[in-house]
C-alpha cells in the first residue's frame, strides 16, 4: 500500500466519534475564524475583482458565495472564499511548515458541504481531517517548500482540500486515493508576489480549495489519480524539493492516534505569523511603561535564522513598505506600529497608515539581528535601550485562546454583518450543531452594519 494509499484509507474509514471531543471544539473555532476574515476581506479592492471573476459562474450552482448572497457551483465558491479568507494574512498558520490550514479548508468543506447539505458530524470532520492532512506533509517538508520559492500552501493546499472534500462526498479509499493523487498536480505557488506585493499570494489558496473539489469530483466519477503523488521521485516532494527518498513514515506515524492538524495557530495581528511574538511583547513593554517613544534609542530584535529574510531585510522596504503585503512581512514596523498605537489590527494595513512619518521613524531606530542558537520556533527576543537604561522581554507564540478568537471574530465581521447577525452566526458555530447549509444561510445575511 502507498502512503497515499494508507492515508486515504484511514481518510475514507474514520468515524465523527474517533475523533476527540476536543478536536470537533477545535473545529468550531476554525469555521468561526475564517468566516470573520473572509467578512475583514469585503471592504478590500480583491474582493471586488474576485466577484467580478465569479459573477458568470453564479447563474449555477448550489453554495453560496458569503458576500453578496449569490450561489455558484462549489469550485468557484470556495476559490472567492478561500482567496478572501487569506487576503488580510490573518489566518492560521502551522509553525514548522508555515502552512495555512484554514483558508483552505474551510472555504472547501463549506462550499462543498453546502451543495450536497451535510450535517454538522461530518463537516467538523472533514474540517479535521483536511487540518489533519495538511500538517502531516508539512511536516514532512518543513520550510523546505520556501527555501525553494515556492509559497507552501499552495503545494500543501489542494491535497488537504482534496482529502476534505472526499470525505464529504463519501469517496471510498480507492477513490479518495485517486482525489489525494490528482490534487498534487493542482499544486503550485510561487513567492514572486514578494517584490511587488502582488495578490497571487491570496489565490494560493483559493485555487488550493477549488483544485482539491475539482480533484474530488473527477475521483467521484473514477477519473484515475496517481497513487504514488507522495513517494515517488516525480511525486510531491521529488519534484518540489528534490527528494527523491521522502520519509513517508511522518506522514501515516500515529495516525488517528496523534492530531497534528491542533498545533495550527490562529493569528491575532494581520501580519506574518514570525512577528506575532515580538508584537505580543512590545504591547507588553507598552503596557507596563518601559517603552517611552521619546526616551527610546534604538530596539534590538533578535530572531532566527530562517525568520531574518523574511521580515528583517531588505531593510529598506521594511522600514517604509510601499504596499500592504510588504507591511504584513515587516518586523521592524508592524513594532513600530504596535508601540505607536498599543495595537496590530486592520487598519494598520491601510494606504494612510504605510506612509506615517512617525511609525516610520520609530520602526528605523528598530534593528533586527539572528541567533543561530535558535532554532525552527517563533522565540526571540526584543530589547529596549533608552536614554534611561534598557529593558528586555523574551517572546515566544501564545497558546490558542477562544476568547481572543471570539473578539477577533467580531471584530472581523463588523466589516460585513450588523451585530446580532454575527452574534447569530458565532452562537450556532460555538453551541450548536449547525449544518453546512445552515451555517452558509446565517453566514450570507445582508447587509453590512
Amino acid at each position: 500500500m502507498t502512503p497515499s494509499e494508507s492515508v486515504a484509507a484511514w481518510a475514507s474509514a474514520v468515524r465523527p466519534n474517533d475523533i476527540p471531543a476536543s478536536q470537533h471544539r477545535l473545529a468550531r473555532l476554525r469555521l468561526l475564524d475564517t468566516l470573520g476574515l473572509i467578512a475583514a476581506a469585503s471592504v478590500e479592492p480583491v474582493c471586488r475583482s474576485v466577484l467580478k471573476w465569479a459573477k458568470p459562474y453564479t447563474r449555477a450552482g448550489r453554495s453560496t458565495i458569503v458576500i453578496d448572497g449569490t450561489r455558484a457551483p462549489a469550485a468557484i465558491a470556495a476559490l472567492v472564499q478561500g482567496t478572501l479568507a487569506h487576503a488580510r494574512d490573518f489566518d492560521d498558520t502551522f509553525p514548522d511548515s508555515v502552512i495555512h490550514p484554514g483558508s483552505v479548508v474551510v472555504p472547501a468543506a463549506l462550499a462543498a458541504g453546502e451543495e450536497i447539505d451535510v450535517g454538522w458530524p461530518e463537516l467538523a470532520t472533514a474540517v479535521v481531517l483536511g487540518y489533519e492532512i495538511a500538517a502531516r506533509l508539512g511536516r514532512m517538508a518543513g520550510r523546505g517548500f520556501h527555501a525553494r520559492g515556492f509559497h507552501a500552501t499552495g503545494i500543501v493546499g489542494p491535497v488537504a482540500a482534496a482529502a476534505t472534500t472526499s470525505r464529504l462526498l463519501k469517496l471510498d479509499a480507492e477513490a479518495t486515493a485517486d482525489a489525494l493523487g490528482l490534487a498534487t498536480s493542482m499544486s503550485s505557488g510561487l513567492l514572486a508576489f514578494l517584490p511587488d506585493g502582488a495578490w497571487s499570494k491570496w489565490l494560493h489558496t483559493g485555487w488550493s480549495a477549488h483544485g482539491g473539489i475539482i480533484a474530488a469530483e473527477l475521483a467521484r466519477e473514477r477519473f484515475r489519480g496517481p497513487h504514488h503523488g507522495f513517494d515517488h521521485a516525480a511525486g510531491l516532494f521529488g519534484a518540489f524539493l528534490g527528494d527523491a527518498s521522502p520519509d513517508c513514515g511522518l506522514l501515516t506515524q500515529d495516525l488517528g492516534m496523534v492530531w497534528r492538524g491542533a498545533e495550527a495557530l490562529p493569528k491575532l495581528y494581520p501580519c506574518a505569523h514570525v512577528i506575532q511574538p515580538f508584537i505580543d511583547a512590545a504591547l507588553a513593554l507598552r503596557s507596563r511603561g518601559e517603552a517611552d517613544i521619546e526616551q527610546i534609542r534604538f530596539i534590538r530584535c533578535t530572531v532566527a535564522p530562517w525568520a531574518y529574510p523574511i521580515v528583517c531585510v531588505p531593510r529598506e522596504a521594511k522600514l517604509a513598505p510601499r504596499n500592504d503585503l510588504e507591511a504584513v512581512a515587516s518586523l521592524p514596523f508592524m513594532v513600530a506600529a504596535a508601540l505607536r498605537d498599543g495595537a496590530v489590527n486592520l487598519d494598520t494595513l491601510r494606504e494612510a497608515a504605510l506612509r506615517r512619518d512617525d511609525v516610520r521613524q520609530l520602526a528605523a531606530r528598530i534593528e533586527c539581528d539572528m541567533d543561530e542558537t535558535l532554532g525552527a520556533g517563533f522565540d526571540g527576543a526584543i530589547r529596549i535601550i533608552r536614554s534611561d537604561g534598557e529593558t528586555a522581554e523574551p517572546v515566544g507564540l501564545a497558546l490558542l485562546d477562544s476568547d481572543r478568537i471570539r473578539r477577533k471574530f467580531h471584530s472581523n465581521a463588523a466589516h460585513l454583518y450588523a451585530p446580532a447577525a454575527a452574534d447569530a452566526l458565532a452562537t450556532a458555530l460555538l453551541e450548536g450543531n449547525p449544518g453546512a447549509r445552515d451555517i452558509m444561510r446565517l453566514a450570507s445575511v445582508l447587509p453590512r452594519a
